[in-house]
């Protein structure tokens, strides 16, 4: 496990060399695929260390996170090319990955939760000072005060734990707070707003319709994915309570699930639309690992993994539109299948694995998260049944409307996607279609 630490840090006199950029992205790359031998076949706990180790969740999530960050290097070639201080944006990217990687192999809750913070500085540096418009202060601050307020009492939460339990070692934890509702909101409540909840969601959209390209590649690949590994990591500690208590948050997550899925068919600006898409799906995810069931801790992973792969190639798409179009409007990116016929077919590949069409990993999770919730309640069917089908429909809305159409008027010539971009779409694409064949290793790992 240290390895991989030393490796990214010894990365970081690179980032400071004349000519470095694709260098470290090609850095990034090898690390993923030594990574990938890193994979051991068993759901308990290996490699262990002092405070690091693997098990199957942690392992993909982590996979995930070393393969998105190699990809944002690659989506913001534009910082190169404008000389827009790209050194120190790989840094922030390089920091940012080390954060990442620590929180999710660590084993202790309180290594989890600090890492967990301090992935958040890295972020708001993303927004700030890579950001398009001035409203980005405003993105930051939501994103910043949201998570932050949430986040102390869960500390003083962890606090409480260790002075009950007197360990912090995921493997340690039993099942002390029968009674204590306190605890039980604490503890998940810092969770719920990151991932994020329904009415706590404010800050997600504001910051990725604001942040740069890889500021929203990282946010939808991973930083949402950070709440659902955490609450499947504590509930171990509230199963009890949760039995009785998780029902108001599955109701929350179904009907704002819903209710989320209107607003992005009445969206006109392309980020917004794909980021209120993350909100619909990670609902789903909050409602199965509510459940407390088997099929829901597996379906919630796999689309966790699937959606972090497939939102993320949307947001790649909605900039290579930006960058020609300078506008991400749909008003004005009309028709594009004139304009850059070559990447309508990403639009269709990557619209039709996000409302879960086969063979994508957010089909196998969906259906699992369905048996998992359905069979919680029938009642809940309703509400699938809306999500299932609006999570179609504003699929096909951002795709006709922004492949079909008429053209803009102010767009001439002919101007299609560069290689980086196809093959920048493509491993978004490949993982996310062809995991389903080796579904064992998202379906097995309790």
């Amino acid at each position: 496990m240290m390895s991989i630490v030393f490796f990214v840090s010894f990365s970081i006199p690179l980032v400071f060399l004349k000519k470095s950029y694709w260098l470290v992205q090609n850095y990034f790359l090898m690390l993923s695929f030594i990574y990938m031998f890193y994979l051991q076949p068993t759901s308990l706990f290996s490699y262990l260390s002092y405070f690091m180790g693997l098990d199957l969740i942690s392992y993909g999530l982590i996979m995930l996170t070393l393969w998105i960050c190699s990809l944002m290097i690659m989506a913001s070639e534009s910082i190169y090319r404008l000389n827009y201080s790209f050194n120190f944006f790989l840094l922030n990217i390089l920091f940012l990955m080390l954060m990442l990687y620590l929180t999710f192999c660590s084993l202790n809750l309180f290594y989890f939760y600090l890492f967990f913070e301090s992935s958040l500085i890295p972020t708001l540096f993303l927004i700030v000072g890579w950001g398009y418009q001035p409203e980005r202060l405003q993105a930051g601050t939501y994103l910043l005060f949201y998570t932050l307020f949430a986040s102390l009492p869960m500390l003083v939460g962890i606090f409480f734990l260790y002075d009950v339990n007197g360990s912090l070692m995921y493997f340690m934890f039993t099942e002390n707070f029968m009674m204590n509702y306190l605890f039980y909101l604490v503890i998940l409540f810092a969770f719920l707003v990151k991932m994020p909840m329904f009415l706590v969601h404010l800050w997600l959209p504001k910051a990725h319709v604001e942040a740069p390209i890889s500021g929203s590649m990282i946010l939808a690949g991973i930083l949402l994915k950070l709440g659902g590994y955490g609450m499947i990591r504590v509930l171990k500690l509230v199963v009890s309570l949760g039995l009785s208590l998780n029902f108001i948050w599955i109701i929350i997550s179904l009907v704002g699930g819903f209710l989320v899925s209107l607003i992005c068919m009445r969206q006109v600006d392309l980020k917004s639309l794909i980021a209120y898409s993350s909100v619909s799906h990670m609902s789903l995810v909050i409602a199965g690992v509510m459940t407390l069931n088997y099929w829901g801790f597996n379906g919630s992973y796999t689309l966790m993994i699937g959606h972090g792969l497939c939102s993320s190639g949307l947001f790649c798409l909605a900039n290579i539109c930006y960058e020609r179009t300078g506008s991400r409007s749909l008003l004005i990116n009309k028709g594009m299948m004139n304009f850059m016929p070559s990447m309508c077919l990403w639009w269709f590949l990557l619209s039709s694995s996000n409302m879960a069409a086969p063979p994508s990993l957010n089909l196998l999770g969906e259906i699992s998260l369905l048996n998992s919730v359905v069979g919680w309640s029938w009642i809940t069917m309703f509400f699938i049944s809306l999500l299932s089908f609006f999570g179609a429909a504003y699929s096909l809305y951002m795709y006709s409307y922004s492949q079909h159409g008429e053209m803009y008027s102010g767009l001439y010539g002919y101007h299609n996607g560069s290689i980086r971009e196809f093959i920048l779409l493509m491993m978004h694409w490949i993982p996310l279609n062809f995991l389903i064949l080796k579904s064992e290793y998202c379906m097995l790992w309790i």
